[in-house]
């Protein structure tokens, strides 16, 4: 069988994002690593959170081989997935006003940790209301976001803001309107998004920059190993119950 060539449209795309990303983001990531270190060294706890396919990247950072123990899924109701049915309640919900607040309100999250919001448009209710609600409270917010919807479409907030304007740190993922990267004679749609591996790669590359911080500073930054290595689970289990107070997927 031939080589697709759109197969290998798509990775070419997908590599000049990443490159251009790297090569534009690396201030901001190195920023949203030391905020991440900060809080990491003076005890305080990390929290993810995104809505609909925003919440893959979240995902990624959570409980996972080589992460941080500390970091958590903030989790909302319907959104996390598109496991809830129908699908589509998901995206409602990320324009109902109000919603973040009551998230907030009930998580462990306190004043001092830092929130990590993403959002491909930043332009919907539920992620401008969280990163405001987590400001007031006195968290840090990170937001990971494609600036160009701020310029080029209307908020959907009542404020008019996007998420954006309401972070201590953005990374700018750089992913064009409609996320798609390809289109095709005889496609009608554009297709193909590359905001997941985007986004993922950023919300990666802004836990090693944390992961080195901390050990510029001596401090040993609480990483997960693999289980399916010899010692992996005893390893594990030291990190976690070293930081039992600051992690929240182990009970609910």
């Amino acid at each position: 069988m031939s080589e697709s060539k759109l197969a290998g449209r798509f990775f070419d795309a997908a590599i000049e994002l990443l490159a251009r990303v790297r090569n534009e983001e690396s201030e901001s990531i190195a920023a949203a690593g030391a905020a991440i270190a900060d809080t990491v060294a003076d005890g305080g706890r990390l929290f993810a959170f995104g809505a609909g396919h925003s919440s893959l990247a979240a995902q990624d950072v959570v409980y996972r081989a080589g992460g941080f123990a500390v970091m958590n899924l903030l989790a909302v109701p319907g959104v996390v997935g598109v496991d809830v049915i129908p699908a589509t309640l998901g995206s409602a919900l990320e324009r109902v006003e109000g919603l973040a607040g009551a998230v907030l309100d009930t998580s462990p999250a306190r004043s001092g940790d830092v929130l990590v919001i993403i959002s491909l448009s930043g332009r919907n209710a539920l992620p401008v209301e969280m990163a405001m609600n987590a400001r007031a409270l006195g968290l840090k917010v990170i937001g990971v976001t494609s600036v160009a919807y701020a310029e080029e479409t209307r908020s959907r907030h009542v404020s008019g803001t996007f998420l954006k304007d309401h972070c201590d740190v953005v990374l700018d993922s750089k992913i064009a309107i409609g996320d798609t990267v390809l289109t095709h004679e005889g496609v009608e749609a554009p297709f193909a998004p590359a905001s997941t591996v985007v986004t993922s790669a950023l919300m990666q590359a802004m836990m090693a920059a944390a992961a080195e911080n901390l050990a510029d500073r001596g401090v040993e930054p609480p990483l997960l190993r693999s289980g399916n290595v010899d010692g992996g689970h005893e390893w594990n289990g030291r990190v976690m119950t070293d930081n039992r107070d600051r992690i929240f997927y182990r009970h609910g």
